[in-house]
């Protein structure tokens, strides 16, 4: 990409404008691009957590291959031909929803979480672990509620909170 289309694109991010044009669905090319943006943005966010759980990065593939793509609709956020973000829902459910860490902070997440709403106009709800203040305060500041708090099954068993979001 190039040109004033790229231009146009990059201040359409920069302002934090939810355009589905960039939102794709998931290909099969994605994976190993997905699958290091998820790794990697879950290193950076949680390092000592994804450190003592000691999964191998062909472990995540596996998992994603044989349970997430297996079990949920995927999308990709792409900038610049390389994808930049995720989602993975079933029905209400966001099960999965990661940007990568170069690319936080631009409105991203919330442009995904639009998409959702989009795919799910009334309800929305998810899990994430209590430790990830970040992603606690990311759900929250875009009306998230806390609703539950329990244990998530493994490969975590940690703390989660489950959240939901209402159409008021």
């Amino acid at each position: 990409m190039g040109g004033a289309n790229h231009l146009a694109q990059t201040v359409l991010w920069d302002k934090y404008v939810p355009e589905k044009k960039f939102i794709r669905e998931y290909r099969a090319e994605d994976f190993d691009a997905v699958t290091i943006l998820w790794r990697v943005a879950r290193e950076k966010t949680l390092p000592e957590f994804q450190q003592a759980k000691g999964h191998f990065f062909y472990e995540d593939q596996g998992y994603f291959r044989d349970h997430i793509l297996q079990n949920d609709r995927v999308w990709v956020v792409e900038l610049d031909g390389v994808p930049a973000a995720f989602i993975a829902m079933k029905d209400d459910f966001i099960d999965h929803l990661y940007v990568h860490p170069d690319h936080q902070g631009r409105g991203i997440g919330k442009v995904l979480l639009d998409f959702a709403r989009s795919q799910s106009p009334n309800h929305l709800w998810l899990y994430t672990l209590q430790i990830n203040v970040k992603a606690r305060a990311f759900y929250e500041k875009n009306g998230f509620t806390a609703e539950k708090f329990g244990i998530s099954p493994p490969p975590e068993n940690e703390p989660d909170v489950e959240y939901h979001w209402r159409k008021r």
